[in-house]
């Protein structure tokens, strides 16, 4: 089943989209990143494949994108709209596991152990801007507080899976990824086989969760 909603923010309206399992036991809250929105392949998979794990998956549109804007505000306004919605996504009594790719993996992880989340799910996680690794961003992946999973494209300009520092998270490499997860035509078993990767090794991680 398939519903939306719009969520009243401190930095607008947010709109989530769920994607219910029947039999629901958590769910997972998954933001887009700044250059895109909940319509990217690794969302969408996601989406389709984890309610038969038992998890309601929510796709979360930050209000910056649903008031039609085309750059994503400072870091201080995304938090903002996250911390705002997060009611919202725990009115079921449930365990929420906090998530986003590229920009909101980055949100998830700045607020994940002040809102209760008893996870993270970070996405194409951006240690770093592309050729800059001295400005590394591993300072909010290691302060999460709470276990974390990593799922990198092995070709992602933000940070290749070797560079990641060791920690208390895992990590899932997705062979020759970019940073969307998309990979080349050379590669063994295309885009679908990625995608499964992806979704298989996420399902994996989250029916091992003992804290949700």
């Amino acid at each position: 089943m398939t519903a939306s909603e719009l969520v009243q923010t401190p930095a607008g309206d947010a709109r989530i989209t769920w994607v219910a399992a029947r039999q629901a036991r958590l769910v997972l809250a998954v933001s887009h990143g700044a250059g895109g929105g909940i319509e990217a392949r690794d969302l969408v998979a996601l989406a389709g494949a984890l309610p038969a794990h038992g998890v309601s998956v929510a796709l979360v549109e930050q209000p910056w994108r649903v008031a039609g804007k085309r750059l994503a505000p400072a870091p201080k306004t995304l938090d903002a709209g996250w911390r705002g919605l997060w009611p919202a996504l725990a009115k079921a009594g449930l365990p929420v596991i906090a998530g986003g790719r590229s920009a909101g993996a980055r949100v998830a992880c700045r607020t994940a152990r002040e809102l209760g989340a008893c996870a993270v799910l970070a996405l194409s996680f951006p240690l770093h801007p592309p050729g800059r690794p001295e400005k590394s961003r591993a300072a909010e992946l290691l302060g999460a507080g709470v276990p974390t999973l990593v799922v990198q494209g092995g070709n992602d300009p933000f940070g290749k899976p070797a560079e990641f520092p060791e920690g208390d998270h895992r990590l899932l490499e997705v062979p020759y990824g970019d940073h969307g997860f998309a990979v080349p035509k050379r590669a063994e078993g295309g885009q679908e086989r990625a995608l499964e990767v992806l979704t298989d090794g996420v399902g994996s991680w989250i029916d091992g969760l003992r804290e949700c």
